[in-house]
């Protein structure tokens, strides 16, 4: 992707990005290996902008039991037939291959409810680094979409988040009482009509696991704004 060469006064600037996502939602997975790659370019281009990412937790499916329900079941007869749900997979595999994924669906058993995930990924933002929660949030996506793991098993959570960095007993903890609670599954003050959607500064927004280069693109002109 060309660049302009013009410059901007950059000194002391930031730029916020807010992703809302779910983890049952393989262009989510597509998108975040997306703008990591964006981020990529864009910390070589303009070292000195402040570059945060706030990841905001959107449950597509909150009504799916805590133990969740069978995973090819639910995609038959959501999409209607076993041919459509071949064909929606081979879409996204192939999408996926484009972001280094290798999406498994074949070993997926459950489709969770995502609450207990997504409240561990709000405690990783109270008791961990911007870096923990990244690296949890990739962690989890790894263990559903490839791995094909049951990611509402608090037992899987724990295992992420240990090998993560968490401390293990206040992870614990937290976990034991993780099914109460509802603090990390957050609702935007704007309608979303599905995930991923990328908010930069408040202000411009993207939907959908666009490219790296249109994440760039919006990134940057969010510093020209």
């Amino acid at each position: 992707m060309k660049q302009s060469h013009q410059t901007y006064a950059l000194q002391g600037r930031s730029l916020k990005i807010e992703v809302f996502f779910d983890f049952v939602c393989p262009w989510c997975l597509i998108g975040k290996r997306h703008l990591n790659a964006a981020m990529k370019q864009f910390a070589e281009m303009y070292a000195d902008v402040n570059l945060s990412v706030t990841w905001r937790s959107h449950q597509l499916l909150p009504d799916i039991p805590s133990g969740g329900v069978a995973y090819q079941a639910f995609y038959v007869a959501r999409l209607g037939s076993a041919e459509n749900v071949a064909a929606r997979r081979a879409q996204v595999k192939e999408a996926g291959r484009a972001a280094g994924i290798d999406f498994r669906f074949e070993r997926i058993d459950v489709m969770p409810n995502t609450a207990a995930a997504h409240n561990l990924i709000a405690y990783a933002a109270e008791h961990g680094d911007e870096a923990q929660q990244a690296d949890l949030i990739e962690s989890l996506f790894v263990a559903y979409f490839v791995e094909g793991k049951d990611i509402g098993d608090l037992s899987v959570l724990e295992q992420r988040g240990l090998e993560c960095g968490l401390e293990r007993g206040s992870l614990i903890e937290h976990l034991e009482g993780s099914n109460r609670r509802t603090k990390g599954v957050m609702q935007p003050g704007f309608r979303i009509g599905g995930v991923p959607l990328f908010v930069f500064d408040e202000s411009s927004v993207l939907s959908g696991a666009a490219s790296p280069d249109a994440l760039l693109e919006a990134m940057l002109q969010s510093l020209r704004e």
